[in-house]
Order: C-alpha cells, then structure tokens, then sequence
C-alpha cells in the first residue's frame, strides 16, 4: 500500500528525469550489438503532428530502449478509435502537457485577485508497434530491404525451434521479459551473419532456461549448467 501512495506522488517531471538517469548509470554495454538498427524518427502523435519539448527527447528514448520502430504514439482508446488493439502485457509510457488555470488569490491589501498558473500532467500512451489492428500507414516500412545473412544452418533452426520458449521477432532490440517470460529478438534480416544472430538469440534464451529448457525440481543444478552454457555461446 505504502509503495502504491509514493508511486502515486511521483510527478511526471520526477519519473522522467528518474529513468533519464537509470539510462545513464546504466552506460554502456559491455559487448557490440551484432545488428542493424534504423533511425529512431521523430515521436508523432496518432493524427501525424509531431511531439514537442521534452515529449520529443523522452518518447526518443523510450523507443530506442524498446526497439519500437513505429513513429506513432497514441492513447489506448485513441488505438481503439483507429481500428486496433492494445496487445495485452504490453506497458504504457507517459507524455505530459502543461495545463492552465486561473486561481483567485488574496493580496497583501486584503483584496482579491486572479493568478494564472501552469501545472505538469501526465497521460498514458502506447507506441503503434505495441498494437495490433492498426492500419498499415502506423508502421512505416524501413527503406532498406532486408537481406538474408549468411551462415543459415538447418540444425540450429531445429535446436532453437526446439526449446519452446516464448519468442517473437519484433523491432530492434534483443531482451527477455521476465512477466511474460517472453524473448524478443530483431528480425534475422538484420544481422550480418546467422552466427550473430544464434549468439543473440541462445544469450536472451539463457535467461530463461532454468525454467524453460528443463524440468524444475531435482533438475535446477542441471538447468542452472545448461543456463551457463548456453549463454556463454
């Protein structure tokens, strides 16, 4: 409860400026991504009119951190309007606007007078790429056409397939969701050689390899070397 009040009276300018922060302790990884990622464009609303101020640098960087190739932001019922859907587990990001409003105030004679004030909110949007059902204007195809890489080899293909883990091919970036115990990787096209793609892909299947390779129980000291393995490819 006491975790729900302080996240409650978190302003939108101090949830900003914290993950502006994260991102910068974070620094930089320790390893190359072996992919090629496209120009991030600027953050637009769903009717097309480009975000401004910090909007603009703060919906930059929540793309480039989730690979969302769409430009296109937009509330959850401005999706609904458009024909689409909220895929379910995706999560909303924040953009602000400053609203005005005229206050009756009391001056130091006692007499009353009227004050014009500006005050940070905050609205939930999605981008496009969290969306399904939109029309094909959201999600803008890349100008490069995609190039199969060399070094494809059957039997990685049914190793991978294999596993059964839970796995898309969605954007720009390579991670694993612990809630939804999903991986997500950059379309092969975007590698230059299947021998970094494989290198990806068994790296973010490592994390859950413990639970999704093996059995649980009398096994976890064999899932545990097998999750080792695997992520040292």
């Amino acid at each position: 409860m006491s975790h729900r009040r302080r996240a409650s009276s978190t302003s939108p300018a101090e949830r900003i400026t914290d993950a502006i922060i994260e991102k910068l302790e974070q620094g930089t990884k320790p390893w190359v991504k072996p992919w090629r990622g496209l120009p991030v464009s600027r953050p637009l609303r769903s009717c097309g009119t480009p975000y401004r101020g910090m909007n603009t640098f703060w919906l930059w960087m929540v793309a480039d951190a989730c690979g969302y190739a769409s430009p296109y932001w937009m509330t959850y019922r401005q999706c609904q309007a458009l024909g689409g859907q909220v895929r379910q587990g995706e999560k909303s990001t924040i953009a602000i606007f400053y609203k005005s409003y005229t206050k009756e105030v009391e001056t130091s004679e006692g007499e009353t007078d009227t004050e014009n004030r500006r005050v940070l909110k905050a609205y939930a949007v999605f981008n496009a790429d969290q969306c399904d059902g939109l029309p094909a204007f959201y999600h803008p195809e890349p100008m490069a056409a995609p190039v199969e890489p060399a070094g494809r080899e059957t039997r990685l293909d049914q190793f991978f397939g294999g596993i059964g883990a839970n796995m898309r091919h969605h954007g720009y970036q390579a991670y694993y969701e612990p809630m939804l115990d999903r991986v997500t990787m950059p379309p092969a096209a975007l590698f230059e050689t299947y021998h970094h793609y494989y290198a990806t892909l068994a790296h973010e299947l490592s994390h859950n390899a413990a639970t999704g390779i093996m059995p649980r129980g009398a096994q976890r000291a064999r899932n545990l070397a097998v999750c080792a393995l695997i992520g040292s490819a």
